[in-house]
């Protein structure tokens, strides 16, 4: 296959491996291969440059003095980000420009030489007094951690551009972008109907779920009909299956580490150290075990919750320590909002993370996704 003649090149690592969707390297172009990953290469030092030039200003400060002292312009006039492109005079730019110029044309870059693989002959940390130039195994590492973290900063300063152009910062303010397609309804942080549960006077802003930074996030609309008894349903059921994730995520986690000694069932002589973690659990499990759950889930929703009128509240206090005779309350209300806010953003989380682990089982056999048991994948 021609995409075995790159497959050991630098940058094919874990977890997409040799990841080309678009098919550029289906030819087998030796050539072509060379010069796309000296363009990466180009493009991901200057990622990182520009992501640090981001930040740097923010953390820092800005140089002192006179940017220039024939306009008047000192450094701190210049703002950060891309409100600077109109403020930089014409002659920073072609500064800026010429010495791109010179880079690109100061050192021999043609195919088959050293620059052709981004070695320009110069280092922008000087090597320690242990660097061994020999040592092959410590440069193959730092080439491959610059490729890696070259692709991660061109995704964060297109992140950053983004986030600029839509609110005037790289951090993204979203109070200063309240005309952003991810907001169903309009703004009211200072509103919380928390925990009185009636008509909100603008929808349902300010409820717990209306978090930074997407808000009240519902692009769908599920919300524009305004009513409450369908909103609570709504969330009383985010929050279940945001209590079930959690707890499923934490039961993928913990039997990687601890498994309770002795039998499953001692009528099919099952141990629990024989059944697997994931997804391969479900053939091994007694058919009566599975029952033990459904009847479990069963007690749960049909007699012992008793809803008390707040998505989700079923008197049972703190981490459900009332059930076992614990007073677990929270009483003072910003605690409680807090505990409550944290508890359906975790809950969110785990949802996402349970079907990722879900997905990787399925396709690796394993939770964490050992990519090399699965070489059909469409992303290779």
């Amino acid at each position: 296959s021609p995409l075995r003649a790159f497959e050991s090149e630098f940058g094919i690592q874990a977890p997409a491996g040799f990841w080309d969707p678009a098919g550029f390297c289906k030819d087998g172009d030796a050539v072509k291969f060379a010069r796309r990953r000296q363009t990466e290469i180009k493009h991901g030092r200057v990622a990182m440059l520009a992501a640090m030039g981001y930040m740097t200003p923010e953390i820092t400060g800005k140089w002192p003095g006179y940017l220039s002292p024939s306009m008047g312009i000192k450094f701190e006039d210049v703002p950060n980000g891309l409100a600077a492109i109109s403020k930089v005079p014409a002659a920073g730019w072609g500064q800026i420009i010429a010495w791109m110029a010179y880079c690109e044309i100061s050192v021999n870059q043609k195919p088959g030489t050293p620059g052709a693989k981004g070695e320009l002959g110069w280092q922008g940390i000087p090597p320690g007094p242990s660097y061994n130039p020999n040592d092959k195994e410590s440069k193959s590492k730092k080439l491959k951690s610059e490729l890696a973290n070259g692709r991660l900063a061109m995704m964060a300063i297109i992140g950053m551009f983004f986030q600029d152009g839509l609110t005037g910062s790289a951090w993204g303010d979203w109070a200063l972008y309240t005309g952003s397609p991810l907001r169903s309804l309009k703004s009211d942080p200072g509103f919380n109907t928390l925990p009185e549960w009636d008509r909100p006077k603008n929808g349902f802003e300010g409820l717990v779920g209306d978090q930074p930074p997407l808000g009240l996030w519902d692009p769908l609309g599920f919300t524009k009909d305004r009513s409450v008894e369908t909103f609570k349903r709504r969330r009383e059921v985010e929050l279940k299956h945001g209590r079930v994730s959690m707890f499923a995520t934490i039961g993928y986690i913990v039997p990687e580490y601890f498994k309770w000694p002795g039998y499953l069932s001692t009528s099919l002589d099952l141990k629990f150290a024989d059944v697997p973690n994931g997804l391969k659990a479900l053939s091994v499990v007694p058919l009566a075990g599975i029952a033990q759950f459904f009847a479990f889930i069963g007690f749960l929703e049909l007699s012992y919750n008793k809803s008390y009128g707040e998505p989700g509240n079923y008197g049972k206090g703190l981490f459900g320590l009332g059930s076992l005779g614990i007073s677990a309350g929270v009483d003072d209300p910003k605690k409680r909002d807090k505990k409550l806010r944290a508890e359906i953003s975790n809950g969110r989380l785990a949802m996402v993370a349970i079907i990722g682990m879900f997905f990787q089982d399925g396709l690796t056999g394993s939770a964490w996704g050992d990519w090399a048991l699965y070489t059909a994948s469409p992303l290779r």
